[in-house]
């Protein structure tokens, strides 16, 4: 059995250390994310991500065979602490890393794991979820997108709401409606190639000028048969393990920046206050309210943080993502949206811009940020689903019952 306490561990340390130094560049280092925009990539930036994606270790403790680093929850551990140390992000992510991919790994069949892990893995393709619908979003086995079964291929009719990324995804791992006469029983899981005739996305523009989701049209769009994931009629308890990895990301327990609609860019809150707010003569934050709360923030994210963390411990191991990732996005999502109402006051009047010479790019991103992060509480399940959740299946509180 493999010492991963001793001696081999500290010799992978030095393997992955020697790895990295040969192959991050040092021009990426600090850097939180891979950008969006195609303007915004760099010979630098291809090549960090396609020496991640041949080696695995993008998605360090995937199975080797499908092209994953295959590194023991130990090792995987190690290598996080190694690219901190040298200030290295990991440049796979996405959908297909966060929720899909997992979800395909345990329920997905040979040839499906073979054909779409690695990809994945190398950061290739682009995936988005087709779940919610203009009539299915708290009650998401409401929806009503068919797939008809017409012999070699199912034929699929219908529309999806909030697809993140659709006009940009590659593939769309989608729920349908395979059997009208049940609900829960009757959804089925399909992968449909979002380049397929048929297949129409269409932007949604934000309060924030931005076009993260889009409504999503499915017109006679022919899925073949392989393309279902499980049995049919079995996709709803595919989709509650896939909604766990979700809840877990869009949290941002334990993860980084990659893939979180909500990261925070710019300079710290800390570093913020101190240029914004200015110091007093001994040195503290001049705004004894402004600094308390500041300090309950930073509090509430350690712990929210160590929590994460050991959440992902509990991913990683055979049982996969617990009931906790319900209690983690609710929890995130509202740090983030705090997180940004500090920073905003903390800027005072600078933090009013739109655009113009007159701000920064920080002040600018940082207002943006705000007005994003509002849908964080909604976005994943609403805060108040969550906390049905939460006290129905954690915690086993009855259902109370209205007395008019």
């Amino acid at each position: 059995m493999a010492d991963f306490g001793g001696t081999e561990l500290e010799t992978f340390r030095a393997e992955a250390r020697e790895w990295l130094e040969a192959n991050f560049p040092m021009s990426l280092r600090g850097q939180q994310e891979e950008p969006e925009g195609p303007d915004e990539k760099s010979a630098d930036r291809e090549a960090w991500k396609s020496a991640m994606g041949e080696k695995g270790w993008g998605t360090p403790a995937w199975p080797k065979a499908y092209g994953g680093g295959g590194l023991s929850r130990e090792q995987a551990k190690v290598l996080a602490e190694e690219m901190r140390r040298i200030g290295a992000y990991n440049p796979i992510g996405g959908m297909g890393v966060v929720m899909f991919g997992p979800t395909l790994l345990e329920y997905g069949t040979e040839d499906q794991k073979r054909r779409h892990i690695p990809p994945i893995v190398k950061g290739e393709l682009r995936w988005c979820q087709g779940f919610s619908e203009p009539g299915a979003g708290s009650d998401l086995a409401g929806l009503q997108t068919k797939a008809e079964d017409k012999g070699e291929y199912f034929l699929v009719n219908g529309q999806k709401i909030w697809t993140s990324g659709a006009h940009l995804a590659d593939w769309c791992f989608c729920l349908t409606r395979t059997d009208p006469s049940k609900k829960h029983e009757g959804i089925s899981f399909l992968l449909i190639d979002m380049k397929a005739p048929g297949v129409e996305p269409k932007p949604i523009r934000l309060i924030n000028d931005t076009t993260p989701f889009c409504e999503t049209f499915f017109t006679d769009v022919k899925v073949p048969k392989e393309n279902l994931v499980g049995p049919l009629n079995g996709g709803w308890t595919i989709a509650k393990r896939l909604l766990q990895h979700e809840r877990q990301g869009i949290s941002g327990a334990g993860g980084t920046s990659s893939g979180n609609p909500y990261y925070m860019p710019g300079p710290q809150l800390t570093d913020l206050a101190r240029d914004y707010v200015g110091l007093d003569e001994t040195g503290r934050l001049r705004d004894g309210d402004l600094r308390r709360r500041i300090t309950d923030h930073l509090m509430e994210a350690q712990a929210f943080a160590l929590t994460g963390r050991r959440a992902l411990e509990e991913t990683k191991s055979n049982q996969g993502p617990s009931a906790a990732s319900s209690v983690l996005k609710n929890v995130g999502s509202k740090l983030r949206q705090d997180g940004a109402e500090l920073r905003l006051e903390v800027l005072g009047q600078q933090g009013l811009g739109w655009s113009g010479a007159g701000f920064t790019p920080d002040e600018l991103a940082i207002i943006k940020v705000m007005l994003r992060g509002k849908a964080g509480t909604i976005a994943g399940g609403s805060y108040e689903i969550q906390n049905n959740i939460i006290s129905k299946r954690i915690l086993g509180l009855p259902e109370t019952t209205q007395k008019g």
